[in-house]
């Protein structure tokens, strides 16, 4: 009967997690955190695209085939990535926090790989096929512009791409830092 004292002895000297009074509150608050910067994003991305179209009929790209091909491949991948963010920002408001922590927990879980697969494979390709979109600008640039403007626009672009890998790479990093504290 001893092994009986030793477990019961055990189980009433485990330390008592704390469990913090305004813990909903934190969830709640960390949650729309999230929807937040996910829509901030998303109209960053709409003023893009809404951008791209309107110097799609400046150029006139309708005219020129690679032009037309670049801006179009420039503006399909950020409207894939602004509906993948509309329908992450809708998956994480069906998450219903007043479940069970079993529950909550599962669709945290569930959600959280679903922003992992967002980010690490989603997200490269899309940028991939943005730069590409843009190369292919590349030569129209280089024919109806000044040398020391297309030498700007080449700077800056790589300038560009390289501030925003570090801002996107941070944001990912808070996010799923996020995701990872409330699945705990």
């Amino acid at each position: 009967m001893t092994t009986f004292e030793d477990l019961k002895s055990q189980w009433e000297n485990q330390p008592q997690q704390n469990i913090p009074d305004e813990g909903s509150k934190l969830i709640v608050s960390k949650m729309n955190g999230l929807r937040k910067k996910q829509a901030i994003t998303n109209r960053v991305l709409w003023i893009t695209v809404v951008i791209l179209i309107g110097f799609f009929f400046y150029v006139e790209a309708f005219n020129n085939r690679t032009v037309t091909l670049a801006l179009l491949l420039m503006i399909s991948s950020l409207l894939v990535r602004i509906f993948i963010e509309y329908f992450s920002i809708k998956k994480l408001k069906d998450i219903d926090i007043t479940k069970n922590s079993t529950a909550f927990r599962t669709n945290i879980i569930s959600y959280y790989k679903s922003r992992i697969r967002t980010h690490y494979i989603t997200t490269p390709i899309i940028i991939i096929l943005y730069s590409l979109g843009f190369i292919l600008l590349l030569p129209t640039f280089k024919k109806e512009l000044s040398e020391g403007f297309y030498t700007y626009i080449i700077c800056s672009a790589v300038i560009i791409l390289i501030v925003m890998g570090f801002f996107i790479r941070n944001q990912i990093k808070k996010e799923l830092s996020i995701l990872k504290g409330l699945q705990i």
